[in-house]
């Protein structure tokens, strides 16, 4: 029973950490608006498009993982008094995949932003200014919510993994 509260403790802190994406987002498209409503320069009206985009961009995100973990919650339930055993092999087999892939998004991410700034240096223009500024930001906050999530998904499998040794299905 203990590895199911670890596995529903974990979603429900995913579904926290998911709506930081949705924050975000929401403060994107606000600056859309507001760059559209008041902005008289040339670079500021740069912005509404890429902060838009940003903004649907991180919503989506947001979104989609915050509908899925909550899910989840239900989910790790059934599957769990279906079969305890294989719930537990099943969830350090995701965990260990998505602990993989976060080693992707942590090399890609980064990439992302220095292309970013390169456009910044080398393209004068307001709108490949203001798309490499909305990149690096939105970047940047993709990184400090998937470091978060990085963490706990990393304490989430070595808990998985110490529950199993224990017995503690």
């Amino acid at each position: 029973m203990e590895i199911l509260k670890v596995a529903q403790e974990w979603a429900k802190a995913e579904v926290f950490s998911t709506r930081f994406f949705i924050i975000f987002a929401i403060l994107f498209l606000a600056a859309s608006v507001g760059f559209w409503q008041l902005g008289k320069t040339e670079l500021a009206k740069a912005y509404i498009i890429p902060m838009l985009v940003a903004g649907l961009l991180l919503m989506t995100i947001g979104l989609g993982l915050f509908f899925t973990n909550k899910s989840r919650i239900t989910q790790f339930e059934k599957a769990y008094h279906q079969d305890a055993a294989a719930f537990a092999d099943s969830e350090i087999t995701r965990a260990e995949g998505t602990l993989k892939e976060y080693t992707v998004v942590f090399k890609v991410v980064p990439t992302i932003i220095v292309v970013a700034a390169l456009l910044i240096i080398f393209i004068n223009t307001p709108t490949w200014r203001a798309i490499g500024i909305t990149t690096i930001a939105m970047m940047i906050i993709i990184l400090l919510v998937d470091g978060t999530a990085h963490a706990r998904i990393e304490a989430y499998y070595k808990q998985l993994i110490t529950v199993v040794r224990q017995g503690g299905n």
